[in-house]
């Protein structure tokens, strides 16, 4: 079965040492191996992905063996497997303002097109509540009056509702790095609102307009730690206007469609095990024959 194991903790001697060993004395077969360390903040983060002997050790028995270590070299390590569990990926989506890419996902859930399920939204502001109430997902808000998150809180809620993906549905702000790398290995997806690489930023509609394009889009991407989405893209959806349509029209047709139905099909492609994210690159999964 294959495994994701993530450390973060305070930077010192000695920390990768005792999971590698442990795993590979227990007969895993390592794919991958990630590791940071971020020298200016003083902290390690460390990725593994592998096969794992489940006939010989349950995930549950390696999970507890982990803690152990993390709590021995003061890491906050991970582990995860997408299919220890006889059930639905569950997804937390995380909001700020728009409510029509969180709409298409509930909605293909409930359509049975997305074999998911989604237990939590998350939101720095309370504009998606609504939604959440209509398909009775509990709602939490995260953010000050200003919109600010509290970080702690966000990644504290993905561990109380035991998410396997999440889902930054135009949650506009940045995640913190601790966090991407707490829930690397492709289990951080993002929608961002214009075309990548060509168009990062904040406002991907007004830099394509400004120069004069007439195509516009969407990405569905993996986040990585300190990587920007270039090899990690999912789905990319696309929309052509004619000369002279106004900025808004492009902005409104962009929300309303085209972002919602690129993050449904990115999001269909990861649940259906279609990629997975490898090396930092989306790699397409082999169908067993």
């Amino acid at each position: 079965m294959q495994v994701i194991i993530t450390a973060v903790g305070p930077d010192h001697r000695g920390l990768a040492d005792p999971i590698v060993h442990y795993v590979t004395q227990s007969g895993a077969n390592l794919h991958e191996i990630q590791m940071y360390d971020r020298d200016f903040e003083q902290l390690f983060a460390m990725l593994i992905r592998m096969e794992w002997p489940v006939e010989d050790e349950p995930i549950s028995v390696l999970r507890e063996r982990m803690n152990q270590i993390g709590e021995l070299k003061g890491l906050k390590i991970r582990v995860w497997a997408r299919d220890e569990h006889e059930r639905p990926p569950r997804i937390a989506l995380c909001t700020t303002y728009r409510p029509e890419p969180a709409l298409a996902v509930l909605r293909d859930i409930r359509d049975k097109r997305l074999n998911a399920t989604v237990p939590v939204m998350i939101g720095n502001r309370d504009a998606c509540r609504g939604i959440a109430e209509q398909f009775g997902v509990e709602f939490h808000n995260i953010g000050d009056s200003k919109g600010v998150p509290d970080d702690d809180k966000f990644v504290s809620l993905f561990d109380e509702y035991d998410v396997d993906y999440i889902v930054l549905a135009r949650y506009m702000r940045i995640v913190p790095p601790r966090a991407c790398w707490e829930f690397a290995g492709g289990r951080i997806i993002n929608l961002h609102h214009g075309v990548l690489p060509s168009f990062p930023g904040f406002r991907p509609y007004h830099d394509a307009y400004s120069h004069h394009m007439l195509s516009y889009g969407a990405t569905c991407h993996f986040i990585v730690p300190e990587l920007d989405a270039g090899n990690q893209i999912i789905q990319q959806s696309t929309f052509t206007v004619p000369p002279g349509t106004s900025l808004e029209e492009i902005i409104q047709r962009g929300e309303q469609d085209n972002e919602p139905r690129c993050l449904a099909e990115g999001l269909r492609r990861v649940v259906d095990r279609e990629v997975e994210l490898h090396f930092h690159k989306v790699a397409k999964v082999a169908r067993a024959k």
